[in-house]
C-alpha cells in the first residue's frame, strides 16, 4: 500500500517513487488547462473531506443492500462485500461468488491506498497449450463451455482480505439480503431476461436451461420471480463460516465436480482451490494534470490507462473537448498505441516481467505520444525501457463483467472490477452460482513462430492478464476527489479512460461523461456507439479517417463519482452508465 499525504503533487510523486510504486518518474503536473468554451475541469481546489454515504452498482437491489450496510455503520469494503454477494445473484451474467476481481481501497484515517488483486488462477496441471487439441486453438465458444476454462475462484478470498483489514461490521453480518433474496425470490430485471432468452451459449447447457426454465416448462421473462435456494444455502454457510468454507468444504468439492464433467473436462482441484491467495499489491499511481490517478499494478491493464492518460497530457487536440472531431480522433489513436503496448507486454508480474517503469517513462510515453498523429491503421508495440519483447498476443475477452464504487462516512473508499468473464461465465453452476470461464483470458496463441512466449500464455498457478481496472482519483494534497470504473472486455481501457478525460478535461458532469458515446479503437479498426454520434462529428471524424463501426465488444457500465462543489455545496456528483441497469444514491 502507499500512502497520499496532505502535500503538493510533486513531493508526493517522490514518495511514490520512493515507495517502488509509481515507477519510472511521474513527469510533470499539468498546467491545469481549462477544457472548451472555458469549463473548468473539476476542481482540485481545497475542499471539505469527501465522506459516504455513497453507493453506485448495476442493479438496484445491490445498491440497497449496499446502503443498508453503510446505514448500519459499516464501512465501505463491509457495504462492498453485501453489494457482491447481491450481484452474484441478481446479475449472474456479469460477476459472483464463481468470478474473482481487482479492487482499489482509499483508507481516509490512514491515507492509505491499495489494491487487492482477486483475479482467478489457472490449476496446478494447465500448461501453455491450454485450450490447443490436435495442434490447434480450440474456438472461443468450445474453450469458453469447456470445463478447462474455470480457474479457481478469487473474489470471495479478496473480499475476505480486505475486510479483515477494513471491515467494521462482522461479516457474518453482510449476507442477509443475498441469502432473503436468493430464498424469497428476486424479480428478473430486463437485461437479465434478455440474457436468459439467448438460444445458444452458456445460456443453454444443461445447467443454465435448469435454473432458467419455470416449471412451465418456459423460460423466465422480465418481471418472474427467481428463486435460487442453493445459492441461499450457500450465502448462509459463508456467512458463518466465512471464506474458509468456501476454499475448504462443500462448496470446493461441488465446484471441481461441475468443473470434471464433459464437454472438456477441466483439471481443477480441491487442492487448486484451497491454495488459492488473494495478493495486497499496492497502488500504482500518476499524476495526472493537478491529479493523482491510481490503479492496480499488473496483472491489472491499470498501467495502460495510465500511459493513456500521460499520452493525454502530450496531445493538445484533447483540449477540444467532446463535440471535437480533433478530440476523438487524438484519443482514438492514442487507443490503438496503449493497446499494442498493454497487449504485448502485460501479463501476471509473478511469471513475466512487467515493464511498468518503461511503458510509463516521460521520453517513451513521449516519443510514443508523438506517432498518434501519423498512424494510419494499427500501432506496433513499442520498446519501452526494461521490456522484454514478447510474443504477439492471442488473448480474446468475452463479455461479462460489472463495477461498483462505495464511500462511507469516514470517508473509505471502495472501486471494484468484478468479473465472472463470460456473460453466465462458463454456464456451468455449482452451489447455485455460475463458474467462472476466467481462463479463456489467456492468449490462445501462447508463442509466436520463433519459439518467444507470449507474457500472457497460460501456465501453472498463473493469474491471467486482466483489463479490468478500477480507478481512484486524488486531489493535489492526496486527498479523496473520485472513483471511477467499467466493465467492458478489453474495452474497459477505452471506457475508463473516456469517463476520466471527460470529467477531468472536459469539465462534464459524471452522468454527462458516461452518456457521452464510447470510441474504441484496438488494431485497425474504429468500433463505437455509433448512434450516439452526432452526423456533424461522425462526418468530422471520417474526414479524418476514424470511419465508425458499430462496437463489436461488451458494451460499458461505468459506475463512479467525482467530489465536486455544486449549487449547494460539496458533493458526489455521480453517475451509473445507462447502459445497464445500475444506480448511483448517496442515501
Amino acid at each position: 500500500m502507499i500512502h497520499l499525504p496532505h502535500r503538493s503533487v510533486r513531493v508526493l510523486t517522490a514518495v511514490l517513487v520512493a515507495a517502488g510504486l509509481a515507477l519510472g518518474g511521474c513527469g510533470g503536473v499539468g498546467s491545469g488547462t481549462t477544457g472548451p468554451a472555458g469549463v473548468a475541469p473539476a476542481s482540485p481546489a481545497p475542499a471539505p473531506v469527501a465522506r459516504g454515504p455513497f453507493v453506485a452498482a448495476a442493479n438496484p437491489l445491490a445498491v440497497e443492500a449496499g446502503l443498508k450496510v453503510l446505514r448500519e455503520g459499516g464501512s465501505a469494503v463491509d457495504a462492498a462485500v453485501a453489494i457482491q454477494a447481491v450481484l452474484g445473484l441478481v446479475e449472474p451474467q456479469s460477476s459472483g461468488l464463481g468470478g474473482g476481481a481487482f479492487m482499489m481501497m482509499f483508507d481516509a484515517a490512514t491515507g492509505e491506498v491499495t489494491s487487492y488483486d482477486g483475479r482467478e488462477t489457472a490449476p496446478a496441471a494447465a500448461t501453455p497449450d491450454l485450450f490447443h487439441e490436435n495442434g490447434r486453438p480450440l474456438g472461443v465458444g468450445e474453450a469458453v463451455l469447456s470445463g478447462r476454462s474455470t480457474g479457481a475462484p478469487g473474489a470471495v478470498a479478496m473480499l475476505a482480505m480486505a475486510h479483515r483489514a477494513h471491515g467494521r461490521l462482522p461479516w457474518n453480518a453482510l449476507f442477509g439480503d443475498a441469502e432473503r433474496l436468493a430464498r424469497d425470490g428476486f424479480v428478473v430485471s430486463p437485461r437479465l431476461a434478455g440474457f436468459i432468452a439467448a438460444t445458444r451459449g452458456q445460456a443453454r447447457t444443461r445447467w443454465a436451461n435448469a435454473y432458467f426454465t419455470r416449471a412451465d416448462g418456459n423460460r423466465y421473462v422480465a418481471g418472474d420471480v427467481l428463486r435460487n435456494p442453493a445459492y441461499a444455502d450457500t450465502v448462509a454457510e459463508l456467512a458463518a463460516g466465512g471464506a474458509e468454507v468456501f476454499y475448504n468444504g462443500r462448496i470446493a468439492r461441488e465446484i471441481v465436480a461441475t468443473v470434471a464433467q464433459e464437454p472438456r473436462p477441466g483439471a481443477l482441484t480441491a487442492e487448486d482451490i484451497a491454495a488459492y491467495e488473494p495478493v495486497e499489491r499496492g497502488a500504482l499511481c500518476r499524476p495526472y494534470r493537478v491529479y493523482v490517478v491510481c490503479v492496480p499494478p499488473p496483472p491489472s491493464s491499470g498501467v495502460a490507462v495510465l500511459q493513456l492518460l500521460a499520452m493525454a497530457e502530450r496531445t493538445p487536440d484533447i483540449h477540444a473537448g467532446p463535440d471535437s472531431a480533433e478530440a476523438w480522433t487524438a484519443f482514438a489513436q492514442l487507443q490503438r498505441l496503449m493497446y499494442a503496448d498493454r497487449d504485448r507486454y502485460v501479463g501476471d508480474p509473478g511469471f513475466v516481467r512487467v515493464p511498468v517503469q518503461g511503458l510509463l517513462d516521460p521520453d517513451y510515453v513521449a516519443a510514443r505520444a508523438a506517432l498518434a498523429p501519423g498512424l494510419t491503421g494499427a500501432a506496433e508495440a513499442g520498446a519501452p525501457p526494461g521490456g522484454v519483447f514478447a510474443g504477439p498476443d492471442a488473448t480474446r475477452e468475452p463479455a461479462g463483467t460489472s463495477h461498483l464504487v462505495v464511500v462511507d462516512a469516514q470517508g473509505n473508499a471502495v472501486s471494484m472490477t468484478t468479473t465472472v468473464e463470460s456473460v453466465f461465465g462458463s454456464g456451468r453452476m455449482a452451489a447455485g452460482f455460475f463458474l467462472n470461464n476466467q481462463l479463456t483470458d489467456f492468449s490462445f496463441t501462447p508463442t509466436r513462430p520463433d519459439g518467444a512466449p507470449a507474457a500472457n500464455a497460460a501456465a501453472a498457478g498463473k493469474r491471467p492478464r486482466s483489463s479490468m481496472s478500477p480507478v481512484l482519483v486524488f486531489d493535489h494534497q492526496g486527498r479523496l476527489l473520485g472513483a471511477f470504473g467499467s466493465p467492458g472486455g478489453t474495452s474497459i481501457l477505452a471506457y475508463n479512460a473516456k469517463a476520466l478525460i471527460a470529467v477531468l478535461d472536459w469539465g462534464l458532469p459524471v452522468q454527462a461523461a458516461f452518456d457521452l458515446p464510447n470510441l474504441v479503437a484496438r488494431g485497425d479498426g474504429f468500433g463505437a456507439d455509433t448512434d450516439r454520434f452526432s452526423e456533424e462529428l461522425r462526418a468530422g471524424l471520417a474526414a479524418r479517417g476514424v470511419v465508425l463501426s458499430p462496437n463489436a465488444s461488451e458494451n460499458s457500465g461505468l459506475h463512479g463519482a467525482i467530489w465536486r462543489q455544486g449549487t449547494t455545496g460539496w458533493g458526489w456528483d455521480g453517475g451509473a452508465d445507462d447502459r445497464r441497469e445500475g444506480v448511483a444514491r448517496t442515501y
